[in-house]
């Protein structure tokens, strides 16, 4: 263990090493993933309207028309798929719809969802109209997922009694519901799913003038005073990423609290994020390590995600599916057929002259 770390240090580079007490992994606090801070938080600083939600205006759009026809013909909303990156509002948009409908928001998720019959429970419960969110649809079983063809098509559920020959199919209605899934993996969707939705939108990230704006809202619902430059910065290394954005807008205010006078100033903003590790283009610890090892370890690639993985002594799935994105966004990593490169940009990041030996080498 101790080997492992002492090479994880090297891979840090000293910057890093100073504020890096365990290990680059933990408590990430730019991982878009939810957390139970983000989730108390979540339900003061989420928008109440469409009209305050900020970004994403195609799908935004879309969704308006989509609700005011269905409202006009008194029918529930077709099924909605919301797939993209974590962090980037699939739940506010799933739970505006329900505001929007004037409906009941029932909200799950695909791993809770076991069995059959966990799928009856929530469906035959559901009212007219309701909007039943899945969260992380695309880990669903296949036989509930399988289960749950009919209610989406027909607004039935097929129920077995008994079983062998005197096994009967009893045909179990339901409300007419709206089903609004959410995934950062459409790709594990099955087909025979994804044509069940009749209204699929893809989720981008955040430009920095959205950011932006969404950190002074955000700031203006916590009472937090923030000078717009301060704002600016935050938002410039949320990584396009809302959730991540007033996830350090938290910190920051933490921060100036304790050392400051409560006033959240662009100095004030720049030593709390480097403490935390996040640099000037929004890559942690994490990022910064990934990316020496393929400059400094495989001499810039191309290396493949396993042999990353290992140097990092860190998930392969959660490298592909938390860092490299943004890496791949932002230009610092190329995938081919052979495994990863690192880009002209990701040296530069780094302050590392492309083919230059690594000090590790050269030692």
């Amino acid at each position: 263990m101790e080997g492992d770390r002492q090479a994880r240090k090297r891979l840090l580079g000293p910057a890093d090493v100073a504020i890096d007490a365990d290990d680059p992994q933990d408590e990430r606090v730019i991982d878009p993933g939810d957390t139970l801070e983000d989730e108390l938080y979540g339900a003061s600083l989420r928008p109440r309207t469409f009209d305050q939600y900020v970004g994403q205006e195609r799908v935004v759009e879309n969704l308006r028309i989509a609700i005011d026809a269905a409202k006009r013909r008194g029918e529930p909303l077709e099924h909605v798929l919301f797939y993209g990156p974590p962090g980037l509002g699939k739940t506010t948009l799933a739970s505006l719809i329900a505001r929007e409908l004037g409906a009941n928001f029932r909200p799950t998720s695909g791993p809770t969802l076991e069995k059959p019959k966990d799928l009856v429970g929530i469906l035959t419960a559901l009212e007219e109209g309701d909007v039943f969110f899945v969260d992380e649809i695309h880990r669903l079983g296949r036989v509930v997922e399988e289960f749950l063809y009919p209610a989406m098509e027909d607004f039935q559920i097929d129920f077995v009694v008994d079983r062998g020959a005197y096994a009967k199919t009893l045909k179990l209605p339901l409300q007419r519901f709206t089903l609004v899934g959410a995934t950062t993996r459409a790709g594990m969707i099955t087909a025979p799913l994804r044509e069940r939705f009749g209204i699929v939108h893809h989720l981008d990230y955040y430009s920095v003038d959205e950011l932006e704006r969404i950190v002074r809202r955000s700031a203006g619902v916590l009472g937090v005073p923030i000078e717009a430059d301060a704002a600016r910065m935050v938002a410039a290394r949320s990584r396009g990423t809302p959730r991540i954005a007033n996830r350090l807008l938290r910190r920051v205010r933490d921060f100036a609290e304790v050392r400051a006078d409560g006033r959240i100033t662009a100095t004030i903003t720049d030593e709390a994020l480097q403490r935390e590790g996040v640099d000037s283009l929004g890559l942690d610890r994490l990022d910064r390590a990934f990316l020496r090892t393929i400059v400094e370890q495989y001499r810039g690639g191309p290396v493949g995600i396993a042999a990353i993985a290992a140097t990092l002594t860190e998930d392969a799935e959660t490298l592909e599916d938390v860092v490299e994105p943004y890496l791949l966004k932002q230009g610092f990593v190329t995938r081919t057929a052979n495994g990863r490169r690192a880009t002209a940009q990701a040296h530069e990041h780094l302050g590392i002259v492309r083919g230059a030996p690594s000090q590790e080498r050269l030692l």
